[in-house]
């Protein structure tokens, strides 16, 4: 297809002759697709407006659509003639976006070619490509599957989702991977947010963003911490400026490297790598020191701050100075700045969760926002920005190996509660599971593997290598299907590769080939399938600020490729469960009617709101995008009048009963409603004697003047509330709480009476049940700093978690600093998204980062003989090593070394790129970081540490 490119001069000549639209006028000057070109983030000649010549007199057909990358969730106005994506828009009037695009979004038009897609179904036959028919690929494949499932039960395969479904999508997957009858299913979140997820969930009820990108027009202060907008959420960078510029707010960015971010602050922190804890404890010293703390705030909404007040009294001045590296002064600058200047947000990222003790950093975290009172006001709370553009909808949707959609448990109830939802026999649901046996629990209370987590996608590779005896199922795993995943985002890359290499199938089911196709040295055994991409089906995506959003269908689906829904359904069909899996979903051919897959959600998902966004809703909001306010994201007329953007989860009741959506979690000034709520009674009404149940504090417009419990039909009756129920109601109602009650009129009467349906509790800073009830600091596993390991150790390694051992002390206990000197860390580029697949595969984004690198302080160069731009090898203790370009820079301070992620295509030096099926290889090729990675797992949730370990450069 050929591109028209228009020099930037002569549109504004023209413009300037007043004969040019505006929109015309950016055509001309380079910027129809993007427009943070003003704020630098992109360079005009990067955003040329891009036509088909041939198509220039056919007539346009606009759609509507969200960009496919990070989870911001900007608009985008695709322009299709004669079935052909012909050109692209930023949406001007999107309340998100605003008109602005990175480099990313400002290229998704080249998905619409797809000239390094994965084109049709192939499967490898003797080392090479083989093409096949859906149909013979889809009976081979189910055929082998159907053959271990028989031999070694229904958790030998895994079934591997991604953050790129669309909800239905992901709703639909969990589903699947129920009625096939295991528990081993998960996605990207595990790898970047779970720890979040954890840790926020643990505080105050949800494990999710509070606010919006949005409402940080409201703060004063920013403290970022482990996150680099600029490059990985560049749109995000736009609010967080704003704030800057028009607010006066503070922006402090703490970081061990000085980022594009840090650039753009008013104070830069550099730490060491994987010591969060100690500076937050630091931060808290400060302000418990100084009575700098929210008095009321935690009389009236916290638990258990004392237990934290003692923690940090350890962490004085010059403990803190010690272990991270920042001086006294520069900590009691920034905890005086952020008690100054309220109300005051922080954002964190995969710099913070990506560790062993990931967990406890992100309670540390909510524990400084607890402390100074910044919960629950415009302007405060946690913006916890997402990596992939549904990846807040398929957390939601429980792609994930400990869960059910909505966050149910696996308990017997939960399954019983989706059962009904399902319109399914509960004793047929839980036939599909081995239930041979126990492999968890007790004697008296046994586990079987429908009531027990999954293998974390984190930790599958384990699930192959590990001894049979070890793991908490009937068999190792023996099957892999990849969905929509990059393997090179997750670390141990040898170990994965000798994975791939002794499982007995896998299949990728991808637009493009991933590196899973090329990693493994098979002849056989591996099976690709054809997915489309998002711009070629339709459905609801969730942003990182909890708003859904519809998406039209820009273009049909390319080549042979299908979109995954469909792709669910010809499995289920092969399996027999088709019927279970669409009882009251319509099917037209062999795809699954999307919005039916929404009411179904709808009708199941009252523990986080995805109640009341009906399909009819969404639709309302996508086509009345100029309607809604850009600081507050609430319509001001129009047909959505007084709902808020997207309906941010939770959107109480039915979507008959109209709620507005929640967009600030935690805002008691405003009715619930109206979209107010307080914390959440998730964790009882006492521990030892003592309330946990909010002090004299409530929502405006709450009958119940102080704290209160969850809503069940028994306290309905308690407070004289149950008749106003109607008569169906209180069929469905009986028996239930505000969770498991289908008809929601448990929840319609709470908040008539101006309560929250979860109850109105304190927050707590103490999560007795995790393995730290307070954030502690401990030394990473591959620490640089062997003397604060005795102070500060790792944990035991512990038998079974998550089906699996998990190893900690035993890796710390050996010294590698002498071989190893330097610390290992990573981090994202704004060119590249995720494991890079698609992006390398885009030819304007391949153009701007050729090179796979890392980057090394000068001194660090020059005691090992490299110069900048220099091939060289980074070496880790585990055995591995890459080769990569020298980038010689103080970006990063003596001793660490920085590798972005998004490469792949080459293993220690050698390059793969024959293994690609001809024409679908990547632009670019490069090491991938996670080749290096070396073990380390949370220690609630297995996420990955990828951000500390060691190694040792050498010249190539």
């Amino acid at each position: 297809m050929k591109l028209t490119k228009v020099s930037p001069s002569s549109g504004q000549d023209q413009a300037k002759a007043g004969g040019i639209s505006r929109r015309s006028f950016l055509s001309a000057s380079g910027v129809a697709a993007g427009g943070l070109a003003a704020s630098q983030l992109l360079s005009p000649g990067m955003m040329q407006k891009a036509e088909a010549a041939s198509m220039s007199n056919k007539p346009v057909e606009t759609k509507r659509t969200i960009c496919t990358h990070c989870s911001v969730g900007c608009g985008i106005y695709a322009e299709v003639q004669e079935g052909v994506w012909t050109g692209q828009e930023p949406a001007f009037d999107h309340p998100f976006n605003r008109g602005a695009h990175c480099a990313k979004g400002a290229s998704v038009r080249e998905h619409g070619h797809g000239e390094r897609r994965l084109k049709y179904p192939m499967k490898l036959v003797g080392g090479k490509w083989q093409r096949v028919s859906w149909d013979e690929a889809m009976d081979e494949i189910t055929a082998k599957m159907m053959k271990i499932r028989e031999e070694s039960g229904p958790d030998s395969v895994y079934w591997l989702g991604s953050a790129k479904y669309s909800n239905e999508q992901a709703y639909l997957f969990r589903k699947f991977a129920a009625l096939w009858g295991t528990n081993n299913v998960d996605h990207q979140a595990r790898i970047c947010h779970s720890t979040t997820v954890a840790g926020v969930a643990n505080t105050w009820g949800y494990g999710a963003m509070t606010n919006s990108f949005n409402d940080m027009h409201h703060s004063k202060a920013m403290i970022l911490i482990g996150s680099n907008p600029a490059e990985a959420h560049p749109v995000a960078m736009q609010h967080i400026l704003h704030a800057k510029e028009r607010n006066k707010a503070k922006v402090i960015v703490v970081d061990p490297r000085f980022t594009r971010t840090a650039a753009k602050s008013t104070e830069y922190v550099r730490i060491r790598p994987g010591t969060d804890v100690p500076f937050i404890h630091g931060l808290l010293w400060h302000i418990f020191e100084n009575g700098w703390e929210d008095k009321t705030f935690i009389e009236q909404r916290v638990y258990g701050m004392d237990e934290v007040r003692e923690e940090v009294k350890k962490f004085t001045p010059a403990e803190v100075e010690n272990i991270t590296g920042v001086s006294e002064e520069q900590m009691r600058r920034v905890a005086q700045t952020l008690a100054e200047h309220k109300p005051g947000t922080i954002v964190w990222c995969m710099g913070g969760t990506q560790h062993t003790i990931g967990n406890n950093n992100t309670r540390a975290y909510c524990i400084l926002q607890l402390a100074l009172g910044n919960m629950g006001v415009s302007g405060g709370g946690a913006n916890i920005f997402r990596g992939h553009d549904n990846v807040q909808g398929a957390t939601d949707m429980c792609v994930l190996s400990h869960s059910l959609p909505g966050y149910y448990a696996l308990s017997a109830g939960a399954w019983k509660h989706w059962s009904k939802v399902w319109d399914l026999d509960y004793e047929w649901v839980k036939g599909r599971f081995d239930n041979r046996k126990a492999y968890e629990g007790t004697a008296e209370k046994p586990k079987f593997p429908m009531n027990t987590a999954g293998i974390p996608v984190s930790r599958w590779i384990d699930g192959v290598l590990e001894d049979k005896a070890n793991i908490a199922q009937n068999d190792n795993l023996r099957a892999m299907v990849f969905w929509g995943h990059a393997p090179n985002s997750q670390t141990r890359g040898l170990e994965q590769k000798k994975a791939m290499e002794k499982l007995d199938m896998m299949v990728i089911i991808d637009p493009y080939p991933t590196v899973s196709a090329i990693l493994p040295d098979r002849q056989d055994g591996i099976y690709l399938l054809p997915a489309s991409t998002q711009f070629e089906t339709y459905g609801s995506v969730t942003a990182s600020n909890r708003s859904l959003q519809w998406r039209d269908k820009v273009i049909e689906p390319l080549f042979e490729s299908l979109p995954d829904h469909t792709i669910m359904y010809k499995f289920a069909k092969k399996f027999g469960f088709e019927n279970e899996l669409c009882k009251h979903i319509k099917v037209n051919g062999e795809e699954p009617l999307v919005e039916d897959i929404t009411r179904e959600f709808n009708k199941g998902m009252w523990t986080i709101g995805y109640t009341g966004q009906s399909p009819e809703r969404l639709k309302e909001h996508q086509l009345n995008w100029h309607t809604f306010d850009f600081d507050t994201l609430k319509a001001e007329g129009g047909p959505a009048d007084g709902d808020f953007y997207g309906m941010p989860w939770p959107c109480w009741g039915t979507p008959e009963q109209k709620h507005p959506g929640t967009p600030l979690l935690y805002d008691n000034s405003k009715t619930v409603a109206e979209g107010g709520l307080t914390f959440r009674a998730r964790f009882g009404v006492e521990r030892d004697g003592v309330s946990l149940l909010a002090n004299g504090s409530h929502n405006v417009g709450s009958d119940i003047k102080d704290g209160h419990p969850e809503f069940s039909d028994k306290l309905l009756k308690q407070l004289g509330w149950w008749d106003d129920l109607t008569a169906e109601e209180k069929a469905a109602a009986e028996g239930k709480n505000w969770k498991t009650d289908l008809s929601g009129g448990i929840q319609r009467v709470a908040i008539k009476h101006g309560c929250a349906p979860f109850g109105n509790a304190k927050a707590r800073a103490v999560v007795w049940t995790f393995p730290d009830k307070v954030p502690v600091h401990r030394e990473p596993l591959y620490t640089s700093r062997r003397d604060l390991v005795e102070k500060y150790p790792t944990y035991d390694d512990r038998k079974s978690h998550y089906r699996l051992p998990t190893l900690y002390k035993s890796i710390q206990d050996k010294d590698f600093t002498q071989q190893f000197p330097v610390t290992l860390t990573s981090g994202r580029l704004v060119e590249y998204e995720g494991g890079g697949d698609e992006t390398r595969s885009n030819p304007w984004l391949a153009e701007l980062q050729q090179e796979m690198f890392a980057e090394i302080h000068p001194a660090d160069a020059n005691d090992a003989g490299i110069r900048d731009g220099q091939d060289m090898w980074v070496e880790t203790p585990e055995g591995a090593k890459i080769k990569v370009k020298a980038l010689v820079t103080r970006r990063v301070e003596r001793g660490v070394a920085f590798l972005p992620f998004h490469f792949g295509g080459v293993l220690e030096g050698k390059d793969l790129r024959s293994k690609y099926p001809e024409g679908a290889d990547p632009y670019v090729l490069g090491e991938s970081a996670n080749t290096a990675m070396t073990y380390g797992y949370d220690s609630v949730t297995q996420m990955q540490e990828s951000k500390v370990s060691l190694c040792r450069i050498l010249p190539a």
